[in-house]
């Protein structure tokens, strides 16, 4: 089917803060068991090889939702002795409060996570060009309404990540539309729309890393979890670590 972008509920201003937190608890759980975490662990993984113990190492997570991916990285980074900290961005303020005390309940690694109210698209004049060692998009680039806005990003993600990038999204097919109606019998309202729209503002693969490509990214690798109907797009530039 046709990609087809359909404004989320989740992402109004005036969105029921009720209806948004249950919409949040929702995600969380998608991303842990249905590929989220997944994304992330493959992408840091791959990051991982080349990261110095001496030094923090920073990540750019955009559009953070309840921050649960920035804490998974955290304690996963911990785990192998590196020092990961994490700049949490979204611009939705109820959002963002749904964040913070999401990480009130991990006394270990909030301080690791920093919480930033900001529009993506106005990332590179904040922080400026390579201001962190990499960038996390997750759940997010299927929001945008078309093509241009999504090579936007993708160029504004490269200019802000100097060690490598990741863009962890869901897939778009037949089999994705028709699960998530399973998945999300039963739900509000809000959820059910959420997740159908999203499936369908999706790409395939062969859009994905067409659209990557076009926006400069680098030797773009693709990973593909055929259960989660998921998938991750990430860059690796270990020579980046030699000029730090």
């Amino acid at each position: 089917m046709d990609r087809r972008v359909t404004p989320e509920l989740m992402d109004r201003p005036d969105a029921d803060p009720a209806e948004l937190h249950r919409s949040l608890g929702y995600i969380r759980w998608v991303n842990r068991r249905l590929g989220g975490r997944w994304a992330v662990r493959t992408a840091l993984s791959a990051w991982s090889k080349s990261w110095p113990t001496d030094r923090p190492v920073t990540l750019l997570d955009i559009a953070t939702g309840s921050a649960d991916l920035p804490v998974y990285a955290v304690r996963w980074a911990r785990q192998r002795g590196f020092d990961l900290r994490v700049t949490a961005v979204d611009n939705h303020p109820v959002t963002l409060e749904a964040a913070r005390e999401h990480l009130a309940g991990f006394t270990d690694d909030r301080d690791a996570i920093e919480l930033v109210e900001c529009d993506a698209f106005g990332l590179v004049d904040r922080y400026g060009a390579e201001s962190f060692d990499h960038v996390h998009a997750g759940l997010f680039l299927h929001h945008l309404p078309s093509e241009l806005r999504v090579m936007t990003m993708l160029r504004m993600i490269e200019r802000l990540g100097r060690a490598g990038t990741a863009w962890n999204d869901l897939v778009r097919s037949e089999l994705a539309h028709r699960a998530i109606r399973v998945l999300t019998v039963g739900k509000p309202q809000m959820v059910r729309h959420d997740a159908r729209v999203s499936v369908e503002g999706a790409f395939t693969r062969r859009e994905a890393i067409s659209v990557a490509v076009r926006s400069d990214w680098n030797k773009p690798v693709y990973r593909f979890h055929p259960i989660a109907q998921r998938f991750v797009l990430y860059t690796d530039l270990p020579i980046a670590w030699r000029r730090s």
